[in-house]
Parts: structure tokens; C-alpha cells; sequence
């Protein structure tokens, strides 16, 4: 590994989400990542949904110029979003699939389905001199398609092995949690052979986070509903510190 603690990326959606609630001009977002940021992680992660249904466009802008760390954009490839993201210049984007009717992100992105399109946007994205990230399944094929199409990272989906380890799933959690562990670790170490950048996200909270960060293979670690879910009971600082705790000493 050629970095010494894996990142963390925390995603503040759901503060916004309780904004837009009631349509109220707090919880200030500026705010938040301002305490996410003195609270040691290394990057906001946001994602500008189509429906704009938590993070809004000034949101994007007023991040990028208040913030100190870094900024990862989760987006679509939608045109509107695209031309947003080359205007803000975010140090990363992420591109992801997304669905109207669902409540948050499914799974990966079909990059065998969007390749020509994708080629595209990474290129464009590219000479920028914005970093890409492909949310992804963590399946051998994709990433080396993912290797192919030129994207610095790939994000591996998470969500399947998250929710086995949570016992979510019923009888069958724990065979599913060991075989997208599996998944998870093979994928990692293939795109570690490729040179792509190795990120993790999805479903993670303290407790389930800490069988892959023994694997020292994933570089950053995009985390949002558990730290929120936490900070309503301790604080966000807290929060931000314990997940640090989590992924840098578990």
C-alpha cells in the first residue's frame, strides 16, 4: 500500500435530508462539514441527485469554496449534473447509477452497459484534471473494465456484505456476509494490481467496517448513515472520531 491510514470520505446527505424535511435553513451544511473537517476526516462526500431530493446545486458550490478537504461528488451521468461538476471542479467524482424510486443507491454501476459513455466522460472529466471513481460491484471483470476506461478508482459496493454482517438478512447473513467478503477481497486485490485507486462504500458502521479494514487493502472509506445516525446521539464530532477510530485502529 502506498498510503499509511486508509481516508475517510464522510457523506453528509442525510444532514441535508433533514433540512429539506421541512425546507428550513438549518442544519447548515457549511457547518457541518466544517466540524467534520476539524473532527480529522479527509474529505465531504455529497451526492447531487437528479430529484434533488437532500443535496441542492448551491450546496455543491458553497462546499467547494468553504471547505479545507477535499470534495468527492457522487453523481449520475446525467448531462445537467456533468455540466455542474466540470463548473465546480471537484477534487473526485463518483459516478453512480441511480433510480428515482429508490431510497439510496441499489448497487453498482453497469460500466459493461454505459462503457462508450463512460469513456466519454472520463476523458472529459480527465482534462479537467478531475479524478474519476466508478461505483462498482466487486466483481474481477468490472474492475478491469473499469482499469480499461481509464477511471483512477473504483468504489466497491459494500451494501450485500454490510447488511450480512448486520444479521439483516435472516438465516442466510452469515453466508452471505463470507462470500461478499470474498468478493470484496478479490476485487480489491485486482484493482491494487492494476494501479486503480481502491475505495469502499455502503452500509458501513463501526462494528462491520473493521473485518475490511484488516484486509489493508482499501485505500478510502465513504461512510455517511451510520455517522449521522450516530451524531443524533452524540454529536457529529464524536461521530466523525469514532468512525476515524474505526477504520485507522481497528
Amino acid at each position: 500500500m502506498s498510503w499509511l491510514l486508509p481516508r475517510l470520505g464522510v457523506n453528509i446527505d442525510h444532514i441535508a435530508t433533514l433540512r429539506q424535511l421541512r425546507g428550513t435553513p438549518y442544519p447548515n451544511l457549511v457547518e457541518a462539514a466544517k466540524i467534520v473537517e476539524h473532527a480529522g476526516a479527509q474529505q465531504i462526500t455529497i451526492h447531487l441527485r437528479e430529484d434533488r431530493r437532500h443535496i441542492q446545486d448551491q450546496d455543491v458550490y458553497d462546499l467547494k469554496k468553504k471547505i479545507g478537504i477535499d470534495m468527492n461528488l457522487e453523481m449520475s451521468m446525467s448531462p445537467e449534473i456533468v455540466k455542474i461538476a466540470h463548473k465546480v471542479k471537484p477534487e473526485w467524482v463518483c459516478l453512480v447509477p441511480e433510480k428515482r424510486e429508490e431510497v439510496t443507491t441499489e448497487g453498482g454501476l453497469d460500466v459493461k452497459k454505459y462503457q462508450k459513455k463512460l469513456a466519454v466522460l472520463i476523458r472529459d472529466f480527465t482534462k479537467k484534471k478531475i479524478k474519476v471513481s466508478l461505483f462498482v460491484e466487486p466483481d474481477l471483470k468490472v474492475i478491469a473494465l473499469s482499469h480499461e476506461l481509464g477511471a483512477d478508482a473504483v468504489e466497491l459496493h459494500t451494501g450485500r456484505y454490510c447488511m450480512g454482517a448486520q444479521k439483516a438478512l435472516g438465516k442466510k447473513s452469515a453466508t452471505v456476509a463470507a462470500h461478499e467478503f470474498k468478493r470484496i477481497k478479490e476485487a480489491a486485490l485486482l484493482g491494487e494490481k492494476l494501479g486503480l485507486h481502491v475505495h469502499a462504500g455502503h452500509g458501513f458502521d463501526e462494528i462491520n467496517v473493521r473485518k475490511v479494514v484488516a484486509l489493508n487493502l482499501i485505500e478510502e472509506y465513504n461512510i455517511g448513515h451510520a455517522i449521522v445516525c450516530r451524531a443524533a446521539i452524540v454529536g457529529l464530532d464524536r461521530a466523525v472520531r469514532e468512525m476515524l477510530a474505526a477504520i485507522q485502529a481497528p
